[in-house]
């Protein structure tokens, strides 16, 4: 299981692919979905905001990548019937999909728990967690028949070192691991579908620039300096044993900090 952070992705890399990604009209969610598209993928685009995701229809299509499919999709109110009309459609549209990126979070309020609002616990709780163990199971057949398929979720090192003041976020993200490892671990060797974690650590994003206000920004990596190491997981992974892995993109990509 390895990376090199000297790699450089073919352009044809995920030529005929489909690839999910939530949370793709901003952040890292946004610079993946245009990367995927750059080396041939089908993005098919999920967020809240309608007028984001056309935004970046138009940067992918003026850019010469495949057409993506853009949903606007409130994962706060997602339920079973929802999961599973979206993979209607999606196997209604290409009969497969090979990768599915659970890059949407809620970061919600840093408080400690003694305080915290049971309502923005389960909105936290609904988006980190709940939202994709549901889209993941909807879409599992649709995955089982796509190529080198692959689920990616997205950790956070509060996840897999909780501290104070991080509630549900740090709650959520720990059991997203919890989720990542069951799924390998009951689909290994009766399913194609491999799954993995990766935290990418302190990133140039909204969401942390809200859990840390007093951050200098430009002491980050951008959101794109992350692209690659997601193009290699979805493109060209498959004899590098991630299954069930824990991926901290910074190590992988040399970036320190």
């Amino acid at each position: 299981m390895s990376f090199d952070p000297a790699w450089e992705a073919p352009k044809d890399l995920l030529a005929g692919r489909v690839v999910v990604v939530t949370g793709a009209s901003e952040g890292i969610g946004r610079a993946v979905a245009r990367g995927l598209a750059a080396h041939g993928a089908t993005v098919v685009a999920f967020a809240r905001t309608v007028a984001r995701l056309e935004s970046l229809y138009d940067e992918i299509t003026g850019a010469g990548g495949p057409e993506p499919v853009i949903q606007a999709v409130d994962l706060e109110g997602l339920d079973q019937n929802d999961a599973r009309t979206l993979a209607r459609a999606l196997e209604d549209a290409f009969g497969r999909i090979d990768g599915l990126l659970h890059n949407a979070s809620q970061l919600g309020p840093r408080v400690p728990l003694a305080s915290y609002d049971p309502a923005a616990w389960k909105r936290v709780m609904q988006v980190n967690l709940d939202a994709g163990f549901l889209l993941t199971q909807a879409f599992l057949p649709l995955l089982e028949a796509g190529t080198d398929p692959l689920v990616l979720f997205t950790s956070s090192g509060v996840g897999r070192a909780p501290r104070a003041y991080w509630g549900a976020y740090a709650v959520s993200k720990a059991a997203t691991e919890a989720l990542v490892t069951i799924f390998a671990d009951e689909l290994e060797n009766v399913s194609p579908v491999r799954f993995a974690s990766l935290n990418p650590g302190g990133t140039r994003t909204a969401m942390r620039a809200a859990a840390y206000p007093g951050e200098d920004p430009r002491t980050l990596p951008a959101p794109e300096d992350l692209v690659p190491l997601y193009l290699w997981l979805f493109g060209a992974s498959r004899d590098a044993a991630i299954d069930g892995a824990r991926i901290d993109a910074r190590a992988w990509l040399g970036i320190g900090g």
